[in-house]
């Protein structure tokens, strides 16, 4: 419950600063035009705070936090007296309607290199992508990559973390092979040629990586309890943080995958759990609870362990002064852009399943993991949800400001505005692929927890 809590949460927040962020783009672009705004809100539905200011405008935070808006004077739908025509949005030229509309995703950019810029500021910690295991007759295997290769370079782009190597991999799906650039273990760089025809993956159980047979580097785990679930079988066993793992069922376990290989094929069973807490041999009871997967029922106790200390320079920190800071904000931007951009092309050709879609349930598990590792993680989801917002955005769907930008530029191109009948027609259509786009992500949402 708490785990659910504090993921809605930082998903609020986060929605709160992004939706924000969009509209206030609209808003300052509108009052630079000289358009008066009637209304700024960040929610919608009952108001639970109002405040109007000297200029007339009405600040409202609502009930629903799931948008906002940005109200305008505007002769379509207001009566507008003849002395007020001159602040009405539809009477400003097309350019300024332009500018207006574009300032929200525009400033959802911004807000990304700013939140990047922060990030690189603090710090973010992170670990070299080294490769721990191959999985034989793999895509990688095949390529000739090895254990204990670094991956430094996907195509021409340096990849200093397994999060690098992540959104350049993916940038791939749909191709028919990739240049990957190692470092070996005697320091020596190979290029190697992944043959990706055909390749594709389900997100729902694997990752872009473990598809391709990689698994990342990682130290050995101990037999010491490191984390214990909420409300799971090994919580209700009694096991704490701390515990040291010395047998199950009388026999002496050496390794955690011991306990992993029994705990897996035992469902329902009930277990004994001999331990060390305080230096004090004890005997727990737990029984085992029951997980569905695409293999079948496997057993689930919900602990994890700790891990072995990294080896030296395995870990670093990626930290930038005030300006470095800037340059690799506006690039990791920039790449986020692009990667967006072309994953919604493969979601048209078909590259992409739209299996991979997210909804709001995702974004609020993602926005709780990130908040929960510290700011520096958060920040770089602001980012990442910030960019991803901006596209959506200025696709050209009617009910999108891409779809007012596409009329605007037709009107700017013809001097004559769209017809009214063929922007209600828009709207419509516009709005059924949306709310169609919006049920397969949250539909996606629902079988991922289910």
């Amino acid at each position: 419950m708490l785990g659910f809590l504090w993921s809605l949460g930082a998903f609020i927040v986060a929605l709160g600063i992004l939706v924000a962020v969009h509209e206030w783009g609209h808003f300052y672009i509108a009052r630079r035009c000289g358009v008066q705004v009637e209304r700024f809100s960040i929610g919608f539905g009952k108001p639970l705070w109002r405040r109007t200011s000297k200029t007339g405008t009405e600040y409202v935070i609502a009930m629903i936090p799931l948008g906002g808006y940005v109200r305008m004077l505007d002769g379509r739908i207001d009566d507008v007296p003849p002395e007020l025509e001159h602040k009405a949005f539809n009477h400003k030229p097309v350019l300024q309607r332009m500018a207006i509309i574009f300032a929200g995703p525009g400033v959802n950019f911004i807000f990304a290199v700013f939140a990047l810029w922060l990030m690189f500021l603090i710090g973010l910690q992170t670990v070299k992508p080294v490769i721990g295991n191959i999985e034989p007759d793999s895509i990688a295997a095949q390529a000739g990559i090895e254990k204990g290769d670094e991956v430094i370079k996907v195509g021409s782009r340096s990849t200093p973390d397994w999060e690098a190597v992540n959104l350049e991999v993916v940038s791939y799906i749909g191709q028919e092979s990739a240049l990957v650039t190692v470092l070996t273990q005697d320091k020596t760089e190979k290029e190697v040629t992944f043959t990706l025809e055909g390749w594709n993956f389900d997100p729902d159980s694997e990752s872009p990586l473990s598809s391709l047979g990689i698994t990342p580097f990682r130290p050995n785990p101990t037999l010491e309890v490191g984390f214990v679930g909420e409300d799971s079988a090994a919580q209700k066993a009694g096991l704490q943080p701390g515990d040291k793992l010395l047998a199950l069922n009388g026999d002496e376990l050496t390794t955690w995958q011991a306990l992993v290989d029994v705990i897996v094929e035992s469902p329902g069973d009930s277990v004994v759990l001999s331990i060390e807490r305080d230096g004090q041999p004890q005997q727990l009871r737990a029984t085992i609870a029951r997980r569905d997967t695409p293999e079948g029922q496997t057993g689930y106790l919900g602990v994890s362990p700790t891990f072995e200390a990294w080896p030296e320079g395995y870990v670093f920190t990626h930290q930038y002064g005030i300006v470095e800071a800037v340059g690799r904000a506006l690039d990791k931007t920039w790449r986020l852009m692009t990667l967006s951009v072309e994953m919604i092309g493969k979601l048209v050709t078909g590259d992409v399943s739209v299996k991979n879609l997210s909804g709001p349930i995702s974004i609020a598990q993602g926005a709780g993991t990130s908040a929960g590792y510290g700011l520096a993680y958060f920040l770089s989801f602001l980012a990442l949800i910030s960019v991803n917002l901006g596209i959506i955005n200025l696709l050209p769907l009617p009910m999108l400001d891409g779809g007012h930008l596409m009329f605007y530029i037709v009107e700017w191109l013809t001097g004559k505005p769209v017809p009214d009948a063929v922007q209600e027609w828009g709207y419509r259509i516009g709005g059924v692929l949306l709310f169609m786009i919006m049920g397969i992500a949250i539909m996606n949402d629902i079988a991922r927890i289910a």
